[in-house]
């Protein structure tokens, strides 16, 4: 989450009154992440979150992921869907955006998990993976492997204003990687291909929320837990590996749903994808996120230096 796009109290509050949801009392931008403007938004009716997207994210996806949370939350999964206005729609402009206001939910997002609140979360992504079972629409993985080389182009020698040498060693990476991806290979699913542990709100141990499917595309299900697996298992800085907290992931997940041998084989390789993944794309935030924007800009070393436990070879 984060703001780009500023609301003025005037336009919020002739946007809330599309909605049987009360009358504005107080909106507070929120700074965390970097793809969309998030609010919190308390009314007279309640709390609320607002996000406009911005432009990282195509309005043509948009009734992909509210369907797929309407889908999600109709099965008892504790998600939050979008709220219809009075006309029944969820889809909105505000400010040049498109936004939607969406249904709070309660819980806190941990940034020490405990082992059993990794186990917790496995078990939430094994119930995430049987409930999208029939669900009708499919999206291309708009930030897949076969994307990862035109973004570290793009990224191209200002790589090494991050770290000297970081351009050559991840254009190696990267070759390694992508020539033994097992993309044709694996059970295919709908994905939340983001499941870092500020998209989990919890309470204690207990899972309360999954939020922030705006990556959630069709692809392999075990490189969604390997993403979840490089979320969950490292200090924010990538530095400290915690095994306990990594085995317990895997172990919740299955509890729900048997990794296949292939799968389990796989699964280093996929886990180093997700690293290569996340490091291009905060390096590409790194370098071109507006100095003006209200934004927390995070680390791509931080996810680089992950690395080194799936693929030590690699970042020697």
């Amino acid at each position: 989450m984060a703001v780009y796009t500023h609301v003025s109290a005037e336009s919020l509050a002739r946007f809330l009154a599309r909605y049987d949801v009360g009358e504005l009392v107080s909106a507070k931008g929120i700074a965390e992440g970097v793809e969309n403007s998030n609010y919190m938004i308390d009314t007279t009716g309640g709390r609320y979150f607002l996000t406009l997207y911005e432009k990282r994210t195509d309005a043509n996806d948009l009734p992909f992921f509210l369907a797929l949370l309407d889908h999600l939350a109709a099965r008892g999964l504790a998600v939050p869907p979008a709220i219809k206005d009075r006309a029944g729609v969820a889809i909105q402009q505000l400010e040049g955006r498109p936004a939607c206001l969406i249904q709070f939910l309660p819980g806190v997002s941990v940034s020490q998990p405990t082992v059993a609140q990794a186990r917790g979360v496995g078990r939430a992504m094994s119930d995430l993976h049987r409930a999208v079972i029939g669900f009708p629409l499919q999206r291309e993985n708009s930030m897949g492997a076969g994307h990862w080389r035109p973004l570290f182009e793009c990224c191209g020698r200002s790589l090494d204003r991050i770290q000297p040498g970081l351009h050559d060693a991840i254009g190696h990476a990267l070759d390694v990687v992508l020539a033994a991806w097992p993309d044709r290979y694996g059970q295919r699913t709908i994905v939340h291909a983001d499941l870092f542990p500020d998209n989990v709100l919890m309470r204690g141990d207990e899972v309360t929320g999954l939020i922030d499917f705006y990556f959630a595309c069709t692809d392999l299900r075990a490189y969604d837990l390997a993403v979840a697996h490089t979320a969950w298992s490292f200090d924010v800085t990538g530095t400290h590996y915690d095994s306990g907290v990594g085995d317990a992931l895997l172990a919740g997940y299955g509890e729900g749903s048997a990794l296949s041998g292939y799968e389990r084989k796989a699964f280093p390789t996929l886990a180093a994808g997700a690293c290569l993944r996340f490091t291009l794309s905060r390096a590409w935030d790194w370098l071109n996120t507006p100095a003006d924007a209200m934004v927390t800009r995070k680390d791509p070393l931080a996810y680089w230096r992950r690395l080194a436990v799936y693929a030590p070879e690699l970042i020697a």
